[in-house]
Order: C-alpha cells, then structure tokens, then sequence
C-alpha cells in the first residue's frame, strides 16, 4: 500500500493505480459488447434493443453497491492518510456486510416488481418479453452483482489494487465464457445474456471474499471479513452515506437518463433503438477507460488529501486530466475513421450499420471532454465534497440532459436525441472547470 500511494514519481503513482483500474473497466466494456455481439447473432432486433434497455436497471443496481464501494473508498482512503488504521478496518467491514443486506432487498423488490420495471425502461409489446427474461435473472444475481462492484472500490483504498484489478477481469471474463455457452450454443438468447452476467458476478465475489479472509488471516487490519468486527457507529455510516449517496446518485441519474433517452429513440423504432444500442457500446471504450482512470486515481488523491499533501494533490489531478483528454481525442478520431467497419462487427443489414455509424460519429466527440468531467467527479468525491460531486452529476444527468433530449428532439428529431450527449458534456466540461479554478484558490 505504502509503495503505491507514497510513490514520489508520480507519473509513475498515476499509471500503477490508474492502469489496472483502466483494465478491470476495459474488461467490463468487453464484456457488455460480447454481451451484445453473441445476442446480435440472433440476428433478432427485439432482443438487442432488450439488453439495451435492460441497461439502466442493471446501473441502477450497480448505484447502490456505490453508496457503500465509492463511500466507503473515500472514507477509507482519507483515515489512512491520516493513520487511522483501525477506523479503516471498522469502516471496510461495515460496508461489506451493509452491501449484503441491500443486495438481498434489491433481489426480492425486483422479482416483486419485475413487469412494471420493464415498462418503465421503454419496453414494448415486441421485446417486453425478452427484457422481462434478462431482468429476471439480473435481480437474481443482484447481491453478488452489489457485492463485486463494492469490493473493486473498496479494495483499491485498501491499497489491494491487484487483487480489485483481478476480481473484475475473472468476473468479466467468466461471463463471456458463459455467455458464448448459453446463448451461442444453447439458444437462450437475452436470458442467458443475464444469466451469464449475474454468474460472472458470483465469480468475482467469491474471488474478493478468499482474498479478504486470507488478508485478515495474515493479520492485515484494513479488510476485516469477520461478524464480530461488525461495529458501526453513527460517524462511519454518516461518512460513507454522505459520500456514497452522491456516488450513487451519479449511476442511478444516469440510469434515469437513459431511460427517458431510450424512450425517445424508441418512438423511431426497435431498428433505432438497436443502432444506438451498439454504437453506445462502442462509445463505452472511451467512457469506461476514462472512469477508470478517474476513479483509480481517487484513492490516491484521497491520501493526499488526508495526508495535507495538497500540491502534490493537484499535480496528479492536473496530470490525470491531461492523460485523459488525450486518450478521449485519439477515440474519436478511431471512431470517425472506422465508425462503419466497427458497426459491420455486431450488424447484417447495411441500412442499420451506417444508421449506427452515424450515430457513432455523433457520440464519440464528447470523449475528449470526459478526462475532465469524470475527473473532476472523482476528485470531489476523493476529498468527500459530496454537494460538488452531486451538482455536477445532477448537471450532466438531469438538470442538462433531460430537458437536452426532450429539446433537441423538437428541433432535429432522432438526430436531435443522439446529439444531445455531446452538448450537454461540452456545457458541462467549461462548468467543471470553473468549480475547480474555484477550489484550488479556496484550498490556496
């Protein structure tokens, strides 16, 4: 831990945090995409628009495992910046077993609420019943699916950032082996798709929780997995529920913005929604890595920030923002140069794949812009300002965006909606900035 977070070059403390996170969220993408390639082989547009629309459910769970995973990382990060070992060790075992106990509510309110929440998502009488399969098995796998995702954060502000790295590649990794079973070999289509993804989550959660007990049995004080350690008080859960929330929130707005995206490309058709479907996962290469970037770096700021290393701080926060928008820049020229072949991998028809290069070409310029948004969403976060982290998710997902689809939609129609993202990340990336100017003169 001490290696990695007191790294004195820190070009170097950059790549070593932000690398394996970059990995394990480059994985994530490589599934969702063979998520989508083995159901395109159906060559049936339902089903594809039914994963697509399955999507911000799946975020949604996911959101809830932040309040715990991203909180408590934070928390986490900052008490070992100021030596308190102990706490840190409370603080992981609290949010452990508080991820459990959610993910066993999400499971039995899904199942409950199964129908009205594929409606919600955009589902029509052509492919409801498909999402209602895939969800099915997504809410049956939702305490591991809580459980994989908590721990990545949560081992990573432990300084365990191997082990979170490789966690998530043998979670991804199962699930596209499974997926290649049951949905290219037995035929099981959008269900099998969920059924891979929860089992690919059941794999990394057992994997996290053999590395925990193997830690405590080394003696190591900041992963306790035993009950008996379970005892929070009302400052944890206040400091993790005040950073998680907003964490939360960040997943949970964008599942809600997605939805109400999804029910306006809807009104165009399940050709659209499919087309977008694959060229939004084409443009999750860019999104993913730069949150991975971001959210591997956290910790690190985190310990600065504990520590009072502020110069130091703000070095790696200028340097991991440069990296990212340099990252951002070479995607999209990928995209608009290959936009066309890439759509060729996952479609047939050649209406639909220059329909979905199109829609590529649109999504991809805001990618530069993302190395400052999601860097400065984590750095909030790290330093446990929860309101500035919270008004630039509700920004970029609300405040912006919603009333952004609904008016570009008025003017351009279809061509409106996919553009929305763009603007809306172009206005938000200026905001970001000014918050930050802001910080460091009040921090100076």
């Amino acid at each position: 831990m001490t290696s990695v977070f007191e790294e004195k070059n820190l070009t170097k403390a950059i790549m070593r945090v932000g690398l394996p996170a970059m990995l394990g969220q480059l994985t994530t993408l490589i599934y969702n995409i063979a998520d989508t390639f083995f159901v395109s082989l159906t060559k049936e547009p339902s089903m594809i628009a039914s994963v697509t629309l399955c999507a911000p459910i799946l975020l949604i769970i996911m959101s809830v495992a932040s309040i715990f995973g991203m909180g408590g990382s934070s928390v986490i990060a900052r008490l070992l910046g100021e030596e308190k070992r102990e706490e840190s060790g409370t603080t992981m075992n609290f949010c452990v077993y508080a991820m459990v106990i959610a993910g066993m509510i999400t499971l039995a309110l899904g199942l409950i609420f199964l129908q009205p929440l594929a409606k919600v998502s955009g589902a029509d009488a052509d492919n409801i019943t498909y999402t209602c399969d895939y969800l099915k098995w997504i809410f049956i796998g939702a305490p591991f699916i809580m459980l994989a995702n908590g721990f990545v954060h949560l081992f990573r502000s432990a300084g365990l950032i191997k082990e979170s790295t490789m966690g998530l590649v043998l979670g991804n990794v199962i699930n596209m082996v499974f997926d290649y079973v049951f949905i290219a070999i037995l035929g099981w289509g959008a269900a099998g798709a969920a059924l891979a993804t929860s089992l690919g989550f059941v794999c990394a959660t057992i994997y996290y929780i053999v590395c925990m007990i193997r830690e405590e049995y080394k003696g190591n004080p900041l992963v306790p997995l035993s009950p008996k350690r379970f005892s929070p008080n009302a400052v944890i859960i206040r400091n993790v529920v005040t950073i998680g929330i907003p964490g939360a929130l960040i997943t949970v707005l964008m599942s809600v913005s997605n939805i109400v995206l999804n029910n306006y490309i809807s009104i165009y058709g399940s050709d659209a929604v499919a087309s977008y479907g694959i060229a939004y996962k084409l443009d999750m290469v860019p999104i993913l890595l730069s949150v991975g970037l971001s959210q591997g770096v956290a910790p690190l700021v985190g310990y600065c920030y504990g520590g009072n290393e502020k110069k130091r701080m703000f070095t790696i926060v200028k340097y991991t923002i440069l990296y990212g928008v340099f990252m951002g820049a070479i995607f999209t020229a990928v995209f608009i140069l290959l936009g066309e072949q890439l759509a060729a991998m996952f479609l047939q028809d050649n209406v639909l794949i220059e329909q979905t290069e199109y829609f590529l070409k649109i999504l991809c310029l805001s990618a530069p812009m993302l190395g400052v948004i999601n860097m400065m969403t984590s750095y909030f976060q790290a330093l446990g300002k929860a309101i500035k982290s919270l008004i630039i998710t509700l920004l970029r997902n609300a405040v912006l965006f919603i009333p952004g689809v609904i008016i570009l939609n008025h003017f351009w129609e279809l061509n409106g909606v996919i553009a929305a993202q763009p603007v809306v990340e172009t206005v938000l990336t200026l905001i970001c900035i000014a918050m930050y100017i802001q910080d460091i003169k009040s921090a100076c």
